[in-house]
């Protein structure tokens, strides 16, 4: 048996060790999983001197190998939260971060009451899936190319029985039958520039570079093909919000507004960082 205060504490130390810059709440995160408490029986338990039996600090200590080896915390525990979701997770799906959590607010304050509202390239659908949960009255749609992150996405929307149409195909091509219908039009597509490889081992080796890479230097040919086809869903003065990288603020809205959009401005996410591109098609 181990004591419980004192296994927390090292493990928090050695994933400092590894760069991970939350240790001590990734500490407690991987112990709730191996032992199979809530965080608040957790802090009963270090409170109260527990002692942690030995498989359960066996199977604790190769998890916290894992995540020093910077495997993404989410694939260890396999789950996500997104505002009020806790999503299913794994190898092979983007991860949902949480910078990405503004575009939901974003897109719901355009959003009419019982209107229509898309997410392109919805990865493990966090942004349909929220949306439904905070506004049932609309009518949700999300796509995704990638075989292996849409059956997370079908997983996680009949997991939590929320009302969203999610279908498996390209972005470029997304729901003919609502072409001029849609009030919103939410996307975080793939925008990493080709050749600028993500610094964090947790993107670089983890998420699918499907979900990464905007297929050009600029990263922008993949987001501008999505913002196209975003263009023909929408209704006359329906509304665009897409995620970019930060360094993309200027070089987003400038593109879309030489493709048509206008009323194109740039949104900062809860940090400050550039973050959501904004267009209306023109009445």
């Amino acid at each position: 048996m181990s004591e419980l205060r004192s296994i927390l504490r090292a493990a928090a130390e050695r994933l400092a060790g590894s760069g991970i810059a939350s240790p001590s709440a990734d500490a407690c995160l991987l112990l709730e999983h191996a032992w199979g408490k809530t965080g608040e029986q957790l802090r009963r338990a270090a409170l109260m001197g527990d002692v942690l039996p030995d498989e359960v600090a066996t199977r604790y200590e190769a998890l916290v190998d894992e995540r020093a080896a910077r495997v993404p915390l989410q694939h260890l525990t396999g789950r996500a939260h997104f505002r009020h979701l806790e999503l299913r997770v794994g190898p092979g799906v983007f991860v949902p971060r949480p910078e990405t959590e503004l575009i939901v607010d974003l897109g719901l304050a355009h959003a009419p009451h019982g209107g229509v509202l898309v997410d392109l390239c919805t990865g493990a659908a966090p942004i349909p899936l929220a949306v439904k949960q905070e506004r049932p009255d609309l009518s949700v749609h999300a796509i995704e190319l990638s075989e292996h992150a849409y059956a997370w996405a079908a997983a996680n929307r009949d997991r939590l029985a929320l009302d969203v149409e999610i279908v498996n195909g390209p972005a470029q091509h997304a729901f003919p039958d609502l072409l001029g219908q849609v009030d919103v039009v939410l996307s975080n597509p793939p925008y990493i520039p080709v050749g600028m490889v993500p610094i964090d081992p947790e993107v670089r080796d983890h998420d699918p570079e499907i979900a990464l890479y905007g297929g050009s230097h600029d990263g922008l040919r993949i987001p501008l093909e999505v913002a196209d086809r975003a263009f023909d869903l929408l209704r006359p003065g329906g509304v665009l919000i897409m995620e970019h990288a930060e360094t993309q603020g200027d070089s987003l809205p400038g593109a879309l507004s030489r493709r048509g959009w206008v009323e194109t401005r740039d949104e900062a996410d809860l940090t400050g960082r550039p973050r959501f591109a904004m267009a209306r098609r023109p009445a």
